[in-house]
């Protein structure tokens, strides 16, 4: 039973350090976690977030997203729209560790057993990656839903401290 309950404690903790969020911040490398961009023309961009292994997929968006927001006020601009957007990656994926236990028989007597398992990724898989195409603008924002308001964007998708 000891080696049972030290078996799911060592799983929940490695379960908990793939599951940590993805930091914002740009990325590094090739396939670092973290955004990117470039300028396509002036006023419109190309964003892309790649999140880490484990990191939710609509904090990636999110992430996306406010690097949008955050270009375009850096550009002199108020609100952008996002023109073309493309989701990759699958989250969750890679290796799984399982832990079962369970009853059998033995010499002619058997036993009645009761099973139990748990199973949760290790992290190390893919990512996902979410890239969008965006046109900034000033004055007041079109009545558009995939227009968003720079500052409004930025204020609401910050991560604390």
């Amino acid at each position: 039973m000891k080696h049972l309950i030290a078996s799911l404690s060592l799983c929940a903790l490695l379960g908990a350090c793939a599951m940590a969020d993805t930091a914002y911040g740009p990325a590094y490398g090739p396939r670092g976690a973290g955004f990117s961009d470039y300028r396509i023309e002036p006023g419109r961009f190309r964003v892309t977030y790649q999140g880490g292994p484990g990191a939710p997929p609509q904090q990636v968006a999110d992430y996306a997203l406010l690097r949008a927001a955050e270009l375009t006020v850096a550009e002199g601009y108020d609100w952008f729209r996002i023109t073309d957007r493309a989701t990759s990656g699958r989250p969750g994926a890679g290796p799984r560790l399982s832990v079962g236990a369970g009853g059998g028989s033995h010499g002619g007597r058997t036993a009645i057993g009761m099973g139990v398992g748990t199973s949760m990724s290790l992290g190390g898989g893919s990512s996902v990656i979410q890239s969008l195409e965006v046109v900034m603008g000033q004055g007041q924002r079109p009545a558009d839903p995939n227009a968003y308001d720079a500052r409004g964007v930025m204020a609401s998708l910050r991560p604390p401290l």
